[in-house]
């Protein structure tokens, strides 16, 4: 076997493991949309009866085996009907979610446009000894933070508010981290043409800087909204109260009781809660891309 038909040979087989792993990444999100067209019966026919509840010790299970199906016997949007008009608790909670995620997606990336540009500016040791505090901070799970957060909170009387949250999503090291990288790639001699035709540092930071991390800033965007539209613990430690959990709590905290009942009602509720990150995703396919790839600056 030459060289060629062995290569041949091998970039097919990779091809099809590709494939296969991205018909199974694929497959729930098309079964979820494809099952939120389907009517209460073809669902229960598909799925079985729900049986129980969650209270106590009894719980939710299926009485029937599974039938998965990608394509309704007859589409309907009665589900929608009822997550749209017939009950606000779900709509509300999505706008609980849109409240907290973008104004901590928003603010973030201002914080660390400022912070990353001090950090890949003039570098002394001791803005690289707080970097490394930085890197340190990123590098720990939330839920090893959560606890400080949560006594920060009770401290300055912030529990069951948004501000509880979106604080310290805001000042979260993740976005200055891979921003500051970014930046620090930009050619220093960029810098020193600016310079001489008189160029301030603030023209220097929004004219030369921003322009070339375009592509990172909108990538670091949509990785934190991805991250805070999916976030479950921080509402879950820092929003106990009952009036505050039915008042603030996100849609994605609202999903576990929502699947606890209609199984065909879980469906449409999921469909509605993927489409701001899909459609995010369709638009910022490129920018995300790019910005992974190439660190968001343009040969």
């Amino acid at each position: 076997m030459n060289v060629k038909k062995r290569d041949r040979i091998f970039n097919i087989l990779i091809a099809l493991f590709v494939g296969f792993a991205a018909v199974l990444f694929i497959m729930p999100t098309l079964l979820t949309i494809a099952n939120s067209f389907m009517t209460s019966n073809e669902i229960s026919a598909n799925y079985g009866a729900m049986i129980g509840n969650m209270s106590g010790d009894k719980k939710v299970f299926i009485s029937e085996d599974v039938n998965l199906k990608f394509i309704p016997d007859k589409a309907t949007l009665s589900q929608y009907k009822s997550v749209l008009f017939k009950n606000p608790d779900y709509l509300f909670k999505f706008w609980n979610s849109v409240m907290l995620t973008v104004p901590i997606t928003f603010f973030q990336l201002a914080v660390a446009v400022l912070t990353s540009y001090g950090f890949s500016r003039h570098n002394n040791k001791v803005k690289n000894l707080i970097f490394f505090v930085y890197i340190i901070l990123m590098l720990m799970p939330y839920q090893v933070t959560l606890v400080p957060n949560y006594l920060v909170a009770k401290q300055f009387n912030l529990l069951d508010t948004r501000w509880s949250i979106i604080l310290p999503g805001i000042f979260s090291p993740f976005s200055v981290f891979l921003l500051t990288k970014v930046m620090r790639r930009i050619p220093i001699s960029y810098v020193e043409a600016a310079k001489l035709d008189g160029a301030s540092e603030w023209q220097i930071m929004t004219q030369i800087y921003l322009p070339m991390c375009k592509s990172a800033l909108v990538s670091i965007g949509m990785l934190v909204f991805i991250d805070y539209w999916n976030m479950v613990e921080q509402p879950l430690i820092l929003i106990t109260d009952p009036d505050a959990v039915s008042a603030l709590h996100p849609l994605s905290v609202f999903l576990s009781q929502v699947n606890s009942g209609d199984i065909g009602l879980a469906f449409a509720v999921g469909t509605v809660y993927m489409i701001p990150t899909i459609l995010m995703f369709l638009y910022g396919e490129d920018y995300l891309v790019e910005g992974i790839t190439a660190g968001g600056i343009k040969g």
